[in-house]
């Protein structure tokens, strides 16, 4: 969420920028109330569950991780804002278990507050991990969505609707960092300052489209979501394995993958930061018989990489003595039983016919009802039907197949009679 405007030429105005161009916007550089101390002690923590038990009114909530700098996905600051209580930071480093907390705000509280999160499905997993879930869900980002915007960031949706322009800039932070410089503070603060009120004018505008039911919808379907399943073979997504062919070279990969996630996970840092994925796709490219010989390569040649240099030549050595029966395949197991979209037409050009239509029913649909396509019907649920129509295709099957596969309930009743008739060869 890293909407940073520009105020380059405000000192010599020009006619032709209208008055409500968002650089003519207010900025709201600081928090109304200041940035508050962070908490980090038992002692504040129990304050504040105390002072959120007398708070009113929803909760504005969000947390930052450090992405792409370490492993885990974990929060490294929590903000917090209720009406009675102000803006609050927690750093959940200090203070990792909010068990507590969650009794008076969250799903074990005896009258919860609705949390309002942008972009909560970001934030619900890192959130629960400190024992802190919503009893209720409202997600400013989802809810944009549903009304069609298509440019849905924190910062563009408080200037499209509230008219105020947030100071931005560092949602690639390290937040992991400490102490915590006092602009990303001001970041973190800004982030909550602004959601209730957006929250209201976006459920206006959804009870005048006739769409607050299906954010509700969406919303309890966000909250509830379980975890994604672990991927199966993770190491076939690094970047250039294309460029790869045979399954010798695919073993390196496979051996330098997982020795670099194991060691990163124990340092907690990004696998990235430990060894770029460039550099395993060269490593793989060359097979080095030797140890200088993986030295001599770019990337292993640096001085931090020639103290793991052992490291790596280990998991090649692993991955070169193997039998061939050992090695990896060149194509990945199938992991879905439902093949991409792009060979249809060559494997059953009938269903492909099929998911064209059912594709021009939901892009109409979407059009007529001002919400963008994927979210009047995930395309991997149009995909899955597509692919294995009920036997018998009328509205009854074709209405149970669509809750099968998760579809919620306003979806279906804009899409099985539509979705029936293109369904039919």
């Amino acid at each position: 969420m890293s909407d940073t405007a520009s105020n380059t030429g405000e000192d010599e105005p020009t006619e032709d920028v209208a008055p409500d161009e968002p650089a003519q916007l207010p900025l709201l550089a600081e928090p109304t109330d200041g940035v508050p101390d962070t908490l980090t002690t038992s002692a504040e923590l129990t304050a504040l569950i105390a002072a959120m038990g007398a708070g009113h009114g929803p909760l504005a909530v969000d947390a930052e991780r450090a992405s792409g700098y370490r492993y885990s996905q974990r929060a490294y600051l929590v903000q917090l804002r209720r009406e009675g209580v102000g803006t609050v930071l927690i750093d959940p480093i200090e203070l990792p278990a909010l068990a507590g907390l969650n009794a008076v705000i969250g799903d074990t509280a005896s009258e919860p507050p609705e949390w309002i999160l942008h972009a909560a499905n970001q934030d619900l997993p890192c959130l629960a991990e400190i024992g802190l879930r919503p009893a209720t869900l409202f997600d400013t980002e989802l809810a944009g969505r549903l009304l069609g915007v298509e440019r849905v960031a924190l910062g563009t949706m408080v200037e499209q609707h509230l008219g105020v322009r947030l100071e931005k800039g560092h949602s690639a932070a390290d937040w992991s960092t400490r102490p915590l410089p006092h602009d990303w503070l001001v970041y973190a603060a800004l982030d909550v300052e602004l959601l209730v009120q957006l929250r209201d004018v976006l459920a206006g505008l959804l009870e005048d489209a006739g769409k607050l039911d299906w954010a509700h919808q969406e919303f309890e379907a966000e909250r509830t979501a379980p975890p994604p399943a672990p991927r199966v073979d993770p190491w076939r997504r690094t970047s250039g394995i294309h460029k790869l062919r045979g399954r010798p070279q695919l073993g390196v990969v496979r051996a330098l993958w997982y020795t670099r996630d194991e060691y990163a996970a124990s340092r907690d840092v990004a696998p990235g930061r430990i060894l770029p994925d460039s550099a395993i796709i060269d490593a793989a490219r060359a097979m080095p018989k030797k140890s200088a010989d993986l030295g001599a390569l770019s990337v292993f040649g640096g001085p931090r990489q020639k103290r793991q240099l052992g490291r790596w030549f280990a998991a090649i050595e692993t991955a070169l003595a193997l039998p061939e029966s050992e090695l990896p395949p060149t194509a990945g197991p199938a992991t879905d039983a439902v093949p991409p979209a792009a060979r249809w037409r060559d494997r059953d050009p009938v269903a492909a016919d099929r998911l064209a239509r059912g594709r021009d029913v939901v892009n109409a649909l979407a059009e007529e009802h001002s919400v963008l396509a994927q979210n009047l019907l995930p395309s991997d649920i149009l995909r899955r039907l597509a692919w294995e129509p009920p036997s018998v295709i009328d509205g009854t099957s074709v209405t149970e197949a669509l809750t099968q596969l998760g579809a919620r309930p306003w979806q279906i009743e804009l899409a099985a009679v539509p979705l029936t008739e293109a369904l039919k060869d």
